[in-house]
């Protein structure tokens, strides 16, 4: 019935008092500042809208069917807010927004306001106060989640606001409004409110409500895409949500502007770099998927004419390799192994195929790319056998000896790869084929590759115009030469070499290999290059020698003189450059494997290695090398010792500081230990006899019980360190007789003495080990033989800890005596300069004094009297004999007479003259004989004085 006069005027009266405004005194400022609708954006105190009273103007009773006033009420919100939310009003205004969505299935004057509402969510939220976006932050996340909740709402035009709402307030810049008041909120702000909200889950969730809805879909895409690229968090909320298999499922659905197939490519790929790659290759690794992936490949590389397509198609091919990583993907099942296998091969081989008959190839960038994805795809589909019999099929081997020919530089066709493309799928192709060609034995020797490719080797050191581009991946470090044809020929030769196959290296053998790597080497120059890529062709080469040579003797006297030559040159590296990351260390380690396998076993070899100091540049080597190259070192020389000639060159080297090699080995032999961590003291003595030689860690080892066919802890630790070289180098150089040894150095040896039997000792207490933790009980005789043996093994440990003990005593009765010499020589030294002082006091006290002087006359003239032999009487019968000659001279010395011969007078020119060489006297002091002056006084006491200098 309609309403009279009266009760519509009661019902105006009470929509005026639910209305009516609160009055406020003037001069209180307005709590709620809003965007007024007029001045564009400018902040005026205008009346607010109490959101409260809107809600209860929705929801209540008696107001729930004033439809009109309702949608006043909206759009005079809508008006208020439209330059944004703030922040506290979101959660009212997300209750108006749920109520709107509910009443649109009645009520189409709905959808317009709800339609403006959503429009604003996608402007950024506005603060008041700096501390809003903190004390509103789990209110925002709620309000953009129930923003994505209202992807139910069957409306195609709500759904497509609602994504370009969440595009918008994702990736529109914030403006600052030109009021006062108010800041919005910033990008990242925003973005970090939209990760956390988890609005992309529901987005990907929602697609299955828009089957019927293209228009909206392709919407729904490109916000996913946008929220894809922005932020890794998405990512992995719409993994979470199955995207990957979800958007792959239905991507070849029929579209006419082509935007579907794109859109999904381009989500998928943000998935792939942004997302977990593994959780997207789980999605995709189904045959639904991976048919879906087919169908839109061949689409594309049949149909697609444009640039676009043709990217479109090389992506789908990325995502497709990224799924054929996966082992457990139906990849072959579905047949698409097959057909790219055979699309890798085009155009190279020509075939009656449908797929290829109709295909052409413009040659440009986007078929250059896909060319190379497709030899990638060859590689990673290798990882899985059973696709090696697809490309026996496709003939992918012939294929790739195709695309390793040197590259024609006179071709100029434009139905052809350009010679940049040629050189960079040839240096593609070589990386392939050393993955592939190990594979594929067979299908490698019907091609003749090894003549290809030494044949490609001579063409790399050829002079002639060739220029390289070296653009490309492969091509790093090869600008301008053919440096990066041979590194990967040679690399492939490597891979080829390591298989063992006798067929594979006598072909290689019987073409002339050896006498052509040799030469490569010398013309690469000597070890110190600070090319990386010309190291690493060194390293290889001299690894390929070695396996061609390692178990054959005529080849190793093909590899001869001039072989010996070249590891000799690279012997003599400077150490320095071990340390200097460019490769050197793996290039010394590849030089060391040259002796091992190519010089050391062929005598003449051998002996031309000694002549040239061979085994001086090992032992430096050793010397100034890292410890984790003096295994293979130790290894070689090991060996060389089995030549006799090898022993006197051994004991005759020294190194800096005078060390010899039994010096040498002794201390890797205690540096080895003490890496290992063995129990010894601080002098080097064997402090458990009961576990002479074990670490900690082998201690662990022995505590499980290990199966049959493994070997035990003890005979492990044989092979992983250099005790038992070290060992071996004693057992020829004998454990006596060794020059330039320490105490400290006995105490080492006598524990290298006895390491076998220390050993073996080792691998019978593992044995009663093994039994025990196995339950078995040895019977009694062998239970005897097995405590004899420990307790042999105990003693032995026992005299050599006696042993070590007198060494140190000996020592130290050594450093004792050398002390005591010491200190006696010192005494010595200070007991002759006090004589030699008082000597020189008593000198100048005669000279000073005439007393002193007198008493030392009387004093020299009783010992004088006293050294003279007794005068016997005449009657003894002694005949007695005048000392005294005619024609002598008597000279008197210090109390002694002595007579002698004068000069005759008449060569004298007188009786007494010059008789300068009888009054001759030498000083004490020493030195020269020299004349006296004649006024000098004739001081005989002076002679004995002894000079203080």
């Amino acid at each position: 019935m309609p309403l009279s006069y009266n009760q519509m005027t009661k019902s105006s009266n009470a929509m005026a008092r639910v209305y009516k405004t609160p009055s406020r005194r003037p001069g209180v400022p307005v709590d709620n500042q809003l965007i007024s609708a007029k001045g564009k954006g400018e902040i005026a105190n205008v009346k607010p809208v109490d959101l409260n009273r809107v809600i209860r103007l929705l929801e209540d009773n008696l107001t729930v069917s004033l439809k009109e006033r309702h949608l006043f009420t909206l759009k005079k919100i809508v008006k208020t807010y439209h330059k944004g939310f703030l922040l506290k009003d979101l959660e009212n205004i997300f209750k108006i927004i749920d109520i709107c969505s509910e009443r649109i299935k009645d009520h189409e004057e709905y959808t317009s306001i709800l339609h403006n509402l959503l429009k604003i969510c996608g402007l950024p939220f506005l603060k008041e106060k700096t501390s809003d976006e903190v004390k509103y932050r789990d209110i925002a996340k709620q309000s953009l989640s129930r923003l994505g909740y209202l992807m139910r709402v069957p409306n195609a035009d709500i759904r497509m606001q609602i994504c370009a709402s969440v595009s918008s307030f994702c990736s529109s810049p914030a403006t600052k409004p030109t009021g006062i008041g108010l800041q919005p909120l910033s990008l990242s702000s925003r973005r970090e409110l939209l990760e956390q909200s988890g609005v992309a889950e529901t987005l990907v969730l929602s697609l299955a409500l828009l089957q019927d809805q293209l228009a909206v879909r392709l919407e729904m895409l490109q916000t996913l895409q946008v929220l894809s690229s922005t932020s890794g968090v998405h990512c992995k909320v719409m993994l979470k949500a199955e995207a990957a298999q979800k958007l792959c499922l239905h991507m070849n659905e029929a579209d006419p502007s082509g935007q579907l197939l794109f859109r999904s490519s381009e989500i998928l790929w943000n998935l792939l770099e942004r997302g977990c790659p593994q959780e997207l290759t789980h999605q995709l690794s189904n045959m639904d998927t991976i048919l879906c992936l087919k169908e839109a490949f061949l689409n594309q590389l049949q149909h697609g004419y444009r640039n676009y397509d043709q990217q479109l198609r090389n992506d789908l091919l990325v995502i497709t390799t990224l799924i054929a990583e996966n082992p457990t993907a139906p990849l072959i099942e579905s047949g698409f192994a097959r057909q790219l296998v055979h699309f890798a091969t085009f155009p190279e081989m020509k075939r009656h195929n449908p797929l290829s008959r109709n295909l052409k190839l413009t040659f440009n960038n986007e078929d250059f790319e896909m060319k190379k994805l497709l030899l990638n795809m060859v590689v990673v589909m290798s990882q899985d056998l059973s696709a090696v019999q697809l490309f026996r099929e496709g003939k992918v081997m012939l294929a790739l000896m195709h695309l390793i020919k040197p590259p024609d530089t006179t071709q100029t066709s434009a139905r052809s790869w350009t010679p940049v493309q040629q050189e960079e799928l040839q240096l593609q192709a070589l990386a392939t084929l050393a993955t592939l060609a190990p594979l594929m034995l067979e299908e490698y020797m019907t091609c003749q590759a090894n003549t290809c490719i030494l044949m490609l080797l001579e063409w790399c050191v050829q002079q002639d115009a060739y220029f390289s581009q070296g653009h490309s991946f492969h091509g790093t470090g090869g600008r301008g030469s053919k440096k990066a044809q041979l590194r990967y020929s040679v690399r492939l030769l490597r891979s080829m070499v390591s298989l063992d196959k006798p067929v594979i290296n006598q072909d290689l053998c019987d073409q002339g290999a050896i006498s052509l790597l040799l030469g490569l080497l010398m013309y690469l120059g000597g070890p110190d290059d600070e090319d990386v890529v010309t190291l690493e062709i060194k390293a290889d080469l001299q690894l390929i020698l070695s396996a061609l040579c390692e178990s054959d003797l005529h080849r190793k006297e093909l590899f001869g003189t001039e072989g010996v030559d070249m590891t000799v040159r690279f012997l003599k590296m400077n150490p320095a450059k071990f340390y200097s990351g460019m490769g050197h260390s793996k290039l010394i380690l590849s030089t060391v494997d040259c002796v091992w396998s190519c010089i050391i076993g062929c005598f003449t070899n051998e002996d031309v290695f000694l002549e040239k100091e061979g085994v001086y540049l090992l032992f430096d080597l050793i010397h100034s090398s890292p410890l984790t190259m003096h295994g293979v070192v130790l290894g070689a020389l090991l060996e060389l010792c089995d030549n006799p000639k090898a022993l006197p060159h051994m004991r005759a080297w020294r190194g800096p500081g005078g060390v010899s090699v039994p010096q040498l080995l002794l201390q890797l032999w205690r540096q080895e230990e003490e890496d290992l961590g063995v129990q010894r003291d601080q002098h080097g003595r064997i402090t458990d006899p009961l576990k002479p030689l074990v670490h900690p860690h082998q201690e662990e080892q022995a505590q499980v019980s290990s199966p049959a066919d493994t070997p035990s802890a003890a005979v492990v630790d044989v092979a992983e360190n250099q005790r038992s070289k070290i060992h071996g180098f004693f057992c020829k150089l004998g454990f006596e007789d060794l020059p330039g040894l320490t105490a400290e150095d006995f105490i080492t040896l006598s524990i290298v003495n006895r390491y076998l039997d220390f050993k073996t000792g080792e691998v019978w207490e593992e044995i009663s080990r093994e039994l025990a933790l196995e339950g078995v009980r040895p019977d009694t005789p062998d239970a005897e033989a097995l405590a004899t043996i420990a307790q042999a093994t105990e003693d032995t440990a026992k005299r050599v800890v006696e042993q070590q003990s007198a060494i140190l005593q000996k020592q130290e009765a050594e450093e004792a005596q050398k002390e005591r010499e010491t200190y006696a020589e010192i005494k010595s030294n200070h007991r002759q300069q006090e004589l030699t002082a008082k000597s020189w006091e008593h000198f100048v006290a005669k000279t000073s004094d005439y007393r002193i002087l007198k008493e030392c006359k009387k004093h020299q003239e009783k010992s004088i009297e006293a050294s003279r032999s007794r005068t016997k009487g005449r009657d003894s019968g002694t005949i007695y004999h005048h000392t005294h000659i005619a024609g002598l001279q008597t000279t008197t010395f210090c109390g002694r007479t002595m007579a002698v011969e004068s000069t005759p007078a008449h060569l004298t020119g007188g009786p007494l003259a010059n008789t300068d060489l009888a009054l001759a006297r030498v000083p004490i002091t020493g030195g020269a004989l020299r004349k006296l002056p004649q006024s000098a006084p004739q001081d005989l006491e002076h002679l004995n004085a002894v000079s203080v200098q």
